[in-house]
């Protein structure tokens, strides 16, 4: 569950920052989403799932726990990036992205990279959303 930080003014923006459950946050500094506006900004999400522990065997099942860790109403989700380790899960990560958003079909991009911060992810997601 995300929970609401203190809110801020920048450069007469209103910012909410969220916090998660990853232990990175504090190590990188950032916040799990920040509500700026009417935008909602979800950090990339990997498979890492609360409480810790190992993530999902194979690119569908943890693309499926990325996107339930969003927290967001996905109805509200208007842009996606997706980062693979591999091309070849492009298919699996996709039925999961499909499964959710196949009624929203938000703005994405998907991108192979090298790798990500812990070598069993195989995918992690950001999104965006608009506030109602």
């Amino acid at each position: 569950m995300l929970l609401p930080g203190p809110g801020e003014t920048m450069h007469g923006v209103q910012r909410q920052r969220i916090s998660g459950h990853s232990p990175y946050e504090p190590v990188f500094g950032f916040s799990r989403a920040v509500v700026a506006g009417d935008r909602v900004l979800v950090a990339g999400t990997a498979p890492v799932p609360p409480g810790g522990g190992s993530p999902p065997a194979g690119p569908y099942a943890q693309a499926r726990l990325c996107l339930d860790l969003i927290g967001t109403s996905v109805e509200h989700v208007v842009r996606t990036r997706i980062y693979l380790t591999a091309a070849e899960h492009w298919e699996e990560v996709a039925r999961a992205h499909g499964e959710v958003f196949a009624a929203i079909r938000p703005a994405a991009s998907a991108v192979i990279v090298a790798g990500l911060l812990d070598p069993a992810w195989l995918v992690e997601i950001e999104a965006e959303a608009m506030l109602p």
